[in-house]
C-alpha cells in the first residue's frame, strides 16, 4: 500500500465481486469487459462506461442502448463531461431509471440460475451431451 499525502492508503487490486455487492456501490465505473459488465448486471449496479478496445465498445453499447443500465464516457472527455455524467448516475432522473432497470437485469440474472431456469437449464443439458454424445435429444 501506497501512502498518498494526506488522503489515507490506496489498495492496488481489490475483490470487485465483493465491491459490487455492498449495498453502499450506486455505480460502477468500467471499460466493459466482459466478465466486469456480466458482474455488474449480477449485482444490479449501474455502469459508467469507458470502453477502450477490444469487445468493450459493444459490452457498452449494449449496456447503454439495449439494457439501459450504463452511461457512456466518451474517450476524449473532459473533466466536466464526467462530473455531469456522475450527477446523473447519482441523483438524475435517467440515473434513477438505470438503477431500476439494473435491479430488474440482477433479478432476470437470479431466476436464470435458479432451478429451472434457462441458463442453468442449458448448462444441464450441456452436461449431459458430454457425458452421453449421440444420446443428446430435446
Amino acid at each position: 500500500m501506497d501512502e498518498i499525502e494526506g488522503r489515507g492508503m490506496v489498495v492496488g487490486w481489490c475483490p470487485q465481486e465483493q465491491v459490487l455487492a455492498h449495498p453502499s456501490i450506486a455505480a460502477f465505473l468500467t471499460h466493459c469487459g466482459w466478465n466486469s459488465t456480466l458482474e455488474s448486471i449480477s449485482f444490479g449496479v449501474p455502469m459508467l462506461c469507458w470502453p477502450f478496445l477490444g469487445e468493450q465498445q459493444t459490452n457498452c453499447r449494449y449496456a447503454c442502448h439495449n439494457w439501459g443500465v450504463g452511461m457512456e464516457i466518451n474517450n476524449n472527455a473532459k473533466q466536466e463531461e464526467i462530473e455531469a455524467l456522475i450527477k446523473e448516475m447519482m441523483g438524475g432522473e435517467k440515473g434513477k431509471e438505470m438503477r431500476k432497470k439494473a435491479l430488474s437485469w440482477k433479478e432476470s440474472a437470479g431466476n436464470s440460475i435458479e432451478e429451472g431456469g434457462s441458463s442453468r437449464t442449458n448448462l444441464e443439458l450441456l452436461i449431459q451431451e458430454l457425458l452421453h454424445p449421440g444420446d443428446f435429444s430435446n
